[in-house]
């Protein structure tokens, strides 16, 4: 557990003596101390995996800014490292040694020390080694503390022995869980989130003499050992050496039993000592038994720490807990119905269990892995991008079954239930099928596919130990600005409720009872209700323009648009559901704006009462920070709300000691507290998570395969959206020879888009997959490739110019954020010079349109692709002709940003290309004009009158490939009105209307 530094007594006078003599002289035979930093420009600021210095931080604005900065006070030389910083979430900053240079000996000192200077905050910062792994990134991270309770230079010392070892952002299991110190790859400090701060720092050196305490750990082989009632525990307590070398001296174990919630009569007393002699071997094991007693009773479970006593090394970090497991109880009974089993548990839980159920938090916060058990938490997360190390599925797998292990030291061993942001596949885990964003599921206008989508994603999720996937997004964008916009399935709630069938994929049959299966996961419905409504300019986040605003709509707008695709998932059997962190304003409610995590009108009244959601509400990250009033406003504000579980990253002690006080004082009733505990427990039980907390991996060799790609490939050929194709330049022929240019067409991260491996995404090769230029390659194109278009342009036949956005997730992409809708002028550039050249089709790799003006002229086949994901070989498909182009546009293409907001059934509707749009190939258009338009509208009403769902949307289709035809890329608003009008007419099953609206079209282009 983090603890604050030991400061030497020369430290302690340092603020008497000049600072040149406040350290003292090391002792006669201790080594001198050795420089690691002493900032006077030897070490560059850099970024990984080059040797320097480098930020890093939970989002845009955490990373403290830093400086070299010349101070006639310096402790070392004439410069010292100084800092800012205002961080929210988490942020710090590394010295990391070079990967590809050898790692640092450390093994002969005592200790690292440095000078720092003091601003009395009272806060705590976080000092953290990197010791031994193949580099800096794959090693085990060690961690100390000390307080800032100082004012003015003071001399930090940090003896190794105070440091342990991180369970998180680990190589899962460790390299050896020992502080080895001959492996080093640097530093890093984690600075104080809440407060804007400064800092100094300077003369960071190795000091002191090693000793054996050091040299030498003895570690068990787990921290909690569970073991049915009358069964007997192993513990296996293993000795081991810095550099594996044979103990110099002794190192003797005492251990005994005794002190936990287990009485004498139910286990056998064990009690010893051994030694380990001078000379063994490093890795020597001897195995502890301990022996637990039969009875007949039905009980809880009961600890029994074996407490240890050792000398001439150090001592684990923890108690080991042997776990008599719960038994005879009603609810461990599988027989039972889910109901039952959920009143018997709730029952014997006290208020402080209940609450803990109620707390999620993020893994990498947790303060020791204790906690699970000390806090009863009911659950634990993955922001975006916290991953183990390595990023493998094997290792996702054995870090979930090590926090799950913790909870099996709880009084009921209720287990946790671990949730991830999986928006497009397992998009945290390197080697995962990456799909198209949701953006790109709406172009493709097929639910098999989605539910296809939906079940690979599932799959890998579930392979890797998680149960729990907060997706889909049921969001209606009605806004491009927005940065969230490639979430939503699109513009039409009629669209975003067809494309449900994602719940299916993840979930199974709505009834639940698929849950417990080793391919399927909780599902959530996000972010209810409203987001993708907000008015630009109206969030009061940071610097964010549209995301977290507020959506301002009058009753019926809200049940039409926003609401109707929440019912249709209750309806599908979602099992959670996740507030918005946006403002409601109805108009003629009275209430004004107000957060959607207070709206006990909407979560209570609409989503649990009108609409009969028996699932579990989540919070948003730290999204009840932003309600008004203090934090005990906060919690009994969204619990009182309906939120059933808050997603607390970083508060989760306080957010349980809170709610716990807020309920003794009867501002939050014990009934809302059981009901939102009893819908937790619900889902953990059909999840089958207390018959099998850990993880099945029997599906991981399936994470990634070409199975699972294939769907992603499909998934990425019919997202393609052709919106113009003049000449028919598409689909190429093998014998073409193409140039291809762009930012986009050789970039795995581009293709992607946010929420993939970290949460904002990132250009270059972050994950196996396919570029769109490997994949034209692989169709055997005969393809030649300049990504500024600064090759020679001659003697080609035709050229595809791959262009659009650089990855980025939420208001970070909002529009006035560091973001417009205009391609970048290198890709401006690269499209000009390759279509003044040669016929030419431009692919644009975006998350929502982009805005192309009068460039569409020079242009002659038009590709909106999306966020295709990892498959580019899904579009070379349609390049090359393989499938034919059949996506739709799951947004209306503004012309401008003046015409922003624009959607489908807006008395003004101008667009570029209207909601609905997508030319075709490979495909006959019939003939016959105006007089098979009236034919076909006979034949929809006929579907329409007969629920011949498939037969009308045949129909449907074959009128608007006639009036794509005649309407060219010339678009007016009489064209466009109502064909977008008539896509929506399809979507909700009137056949027969949607062709009259194409018909009217057709006269107008």
């Amino acid at each position: 557990m983090p603890r604050t530094a030991l400061l030497v007594s020369t430290a302690l006078l340092a603020a008497l003596l000049p600072v040149s003599a406040a350290r003292a002289a090391p002792a006669a035979d201790a080594p001198a101390p050795v420089p690691v930093d002493r900032f006077e420009g030897e070490v560059p600021f850099a970024s990984q995996p080059a040797e320097g210095l480098f930020t890093w931080g939970g989002d845009s604005d955490d990373p403290p800014a830093l400086r070299l900065a010349e101070r006639p006070d310096a402790p070392e030389g004439q410069q010292v490292l100084t800092g800012d910083y205002d961080i929210s979430g988490y942020g710090g900053f590394t010295h990391d040694f070079a990967a590809n240079e050898p790692a640092h000996d450390w093994s002969a000192h005592r200790g690292i020390r440095f000078w720092w200077e003091g601003q009395n905050t009272g806060r705590t910062i976080a000092f953290e080694i990197k010791d031994g792994g193949a580099h800096g990134e794959a090693s085990e991270l060690w961690t100390t503390s000390f307080a800032d309770d100082f004012s003015g230079w003071k001399l930090i010392e940090l003896p190794f022995t105070d440091f342990v070892y991180r369970t998180d952002y680990q190589p899962v299991g460790g390299i050896d869980h020992v502080l080895g110190l001959t492996g080093m790859w640097g530093y890093a400090l984690t600075l104080p989130a809440g407060t804007k701060g400064r800092f100094a720092m300077d003369g960071v050196e190795l000091y002191g003499t090693a000793d054996q305490s050091l040299r030498a750990s003895v570690t068990t082989d787990a921290a909690v050992h569970p073991v049915e009632e009358g069964g007997t525990a192993s513990v296996r307590l293993t000795v081991a050496t810095t550099g594996s070398r044979p103990l110099d001296e002794p190192v003797t174990v005492t251990y005994r039993t005794g002190g936990g919630s287990a009485g004498t009569g139910d286990y056998v007393p064990a009690e010893g000592e051994f030694t380990f002699p001078a000379g063994t071997a490093s890795g020597t094991s001897r195995v502890v038994r301990v022996r637990t007693l039969k009875d007949r009773a039905a009980e809880a479970a009961e600890t029994i720490p074996l407490n240890l006593t050792v000398t001439g090394a150090k001592a684990p970090a923890e108690t080991p807990q042997i776990v008599v497991d719960a038994h005879g109880l009603p609810y461990l009974n599988t027989k039972l119905p889910v109901q039952r089993r959920v009143a018997d548990l709730l029952s014997r839980m006290s208020l402080e269990e209940k609450a803990g159920q109620m707390t999620q938090a993020e893994r990498g916060a947790l303060t020791a892995p204790g906690d699970i058990a000390a806090y009863s938490l009911g659950s634990l997360l993955s922001g975006g991008g916290s991953t183990p190390t390595p990023n493998t599925p094997e290792a996702w797998a054995k870090m979930i079954d090590g926090f799950q292990l913790r909870a099996q030291a709880t009084r009921f061993q209720i287990p946790l239930i671990y949730g991830v942001d999986a928006v497009h596949g397992h998009n945290n885990l390197v080697g995962a099928t990456v799909m198209p964003h949701n953006i790109g599921i709406g172009a493709t206008r097929d639910p098999r596919l989605a539910e296809r989508t939906g079940a690979v994603t599932a799959a890998e999720v579930r392979a890797t130990g998680v149960p729990w996937d907060f997706a889909p997004c049921l969001c209606v964008t009605r806004d491009e600005r927005w940065g969230r916009s490639y979430e939503s399935f699109g513009e039409d709630p009629a669209l975003v409720q067809s494309l449900e069938t994602v719940i299916q994929g993840l979930q199974g049959r709505a009834d639940g009872r698929d849950l417990s299966r080793s391919d399927k996961v909780l599902a959530t419905a996000k972010h209810f209700v409203g987001d993708g409504g907000t008015a630009y300019g109206s969030s009061t986040t940071g610097t964010y323009t549209i995301d977290q605003g507020v959506t301002r709509v009058t009753r019926q707008q809200l049940e039409a648009v926003h609401l109707a695709p929440y019912a249709t998932a209750v309806d599908r059997g979602i099992g959670s559901v996740m507030p918005s962190y946006s403002s409601l304003d109805i108009a003629g409610d009275g209430q004004g704006p107000v957060k959607m995590h207070a709206r006990a009108d909407m979560i209570n009244g609409v989503l649990k009462g009108r609409m009969g959601f028996d699932g579990f509400v989540i919070s948003d990250w730290a999204a009840i920070d932003q309600l008004p009033g203090d934090w005990a406003s906060d919690v009994r504000t969204s619990v009182n709300a309906g939120l059933d579980m808050i997603m607390v990253p970083y508060a989760y002690k306080d957010f349980r000691t809170t709610l716990v006080d807020e309920v003794r004082a009867g501002r939050v009733s014990e009934r809302r507290i059981d009901d939102a505990v009893s819908r937790i427990l619900t889902q953990k039980f059909r999840l089958g998570l207390f018959e099998h907390p850990y993880a099945d991996t029997r599906g991981a060799a399936e994470i990634g395969s070409a199975a699972h790609r294939a769907v992603a490939r499909q998934a990425a050929a019919e997202s393609q959206v052709l919106l113009k194709n003049a000449g028919g330049l598409l689909p190429l022929k093998p014998s073409q020879k193409v140039y291809v240019a762009g930012s986009n067409a050789d970039d795995i991260g581009n293709q992607s888009g946010g929420w993939t491996v970290t949460w904002q995404g990132s250009s270059g090769n972050i994950t196996p997959g396919t570029t769109i230029l490997q994949a034209m390659r692989k169709a055997g194109g005969n393809v030649t490739y300049s990504k500024d278009a600064s090759a020679p342009t001659s003697g080609y036949d035709v050229g595809v110019v791959v262009v659009g956005e650089t990855p980025y997730a939420e208001g970070v992409g909002d529009v006035g954020n560091g973001h417009d809708l205009e391609l970048s002028a290198a890709d401006q550039a690269a499209v000009d010079r390759v279509c003044a050249a040669m016929r030419c089709a431009v692919l644009i790799v975006s998350g929502r349109p982009q805005l192309i003006g009068d460039r569409l002229g020079a242009i002659d086949a038009l590709v909106a692709s999306w966020l295709p994901g990892t498959e580019g070989d899904g579009v070379a498909d349609v390049l090359y002709g393989k499938r034919p182009f059949t996506g739709q546009l799951p947004v209306t293409w503004p012309r401008s940003v003046a015409q922003l907001p624009i959607n489908v059934g807006d008395t003004a509707y101008d667009p570029q290309f209207p909601y609905g749009w997508g030319l075709t190939t490979l495909t006959r258009v019939p003939a016959g004009g105006e007089r098979t338009l009236k034919a076909l509208g006979v034949a929809a009403r006929a579907a329409e009158r007969s629920g011949a769902r498939e037969a009308g949307r045949t129909l449907v289709t074959e009128a608007r490939l006639i009036v794509q035809q005649k309407a060219g890329a010339t678009m007016t608003a009489a064209v466009a009105a109502p064909f977008a009008e008539a896509d929506h007419l399809l979507l909700t099953g009137h056949y027969g209307k949607a062709v009259e609206r194409l018909t009217e079209a057709y006269r107008a282009a």
